[in-house]
């Protein structure tokens, strides 16, 4: 493999002429590049939509989380519980949706959860008007309430619905109605 000259030096040569160097022409590589982006072009959104579902889900379950709080909380201290929206984490809101936060307090306003306000394009939304859900000693609500939870900004068609029923049990649906709207207001109870 190796050969030498006539002054003695030596050269590394390959060990048959005809192998040359491999590469990529500028057409093949420009070529590569295209289709790469291409490639890109159609992962993107997927991959915002199953971004968007997660956020969705993990908004949802903080939610359904709290409800379960105020709930075991009732029947634990065999007292009523308060699970209601909440700008500053301390005090029950009067006004606005649940995207500003959450709270869950006992008789003594004293708080024993607390969730903050949601990313500023996703809502949370009470159907019919904002009512803090009481939770009585027994672990019944005192009435059924349903939640959209949604992104306002831009618009995607998947959805959660968090329902409380009026036995205080709730349960999480995934929705694709894409309008971020309140829900229709549950039926009344018998």
């Amino acid at each position: 493999m190796t050969s030498s000259r006539g002054n003695g030096s030596r050269s590394w040569l390959p060990a048959s002429s005809d192998a040359r160097q491999r590469g990529m022409t500028l057409v093949e590589l420009m070529f590569t590049i295209f289709i790469m982006a291409v490639l890109a072009m159609l992962a993107v959104p997927s991959f915002r939509d199953a971004s968007l579902g997660s956020r969705l889900a993990s908004t949802a379950n903080s939610l359904h989380g709290s409800i379960q709080i105020a709930r075991s909380e009732a029947i634990k201290a065999n007292a009523p519980i308060v699970l209601c929206a909440s700008a500053d984490g301390e005090e029950c809101a009067t006004g606005g949706d649940w995207d500003q936060g959450w709270i869950v307090i006992n008789g003594d306003d004293v708080v024993l959860h607390s969730e903050p306000a949601q990313r500023n394009s996703y809502k949370v939304i009470q159907a019919g008007a904002l009512v803090p859900l009481v939770f009585q000693p027994i672990g019944v609500g005192a009435t059924s309430a349903q939640f959209r939870v949604c992104r306002e900004d831009p618009v995607g068609n998947q959805e959660r619905t968090v329902s409380v029923t009026a036995t205080g049990s709730a349960y999480v649906a995934v929705t694709e109605n894409g309008v971020c709207v309140p829900p229709p207001p549950p039926p009344p109870t018998p």
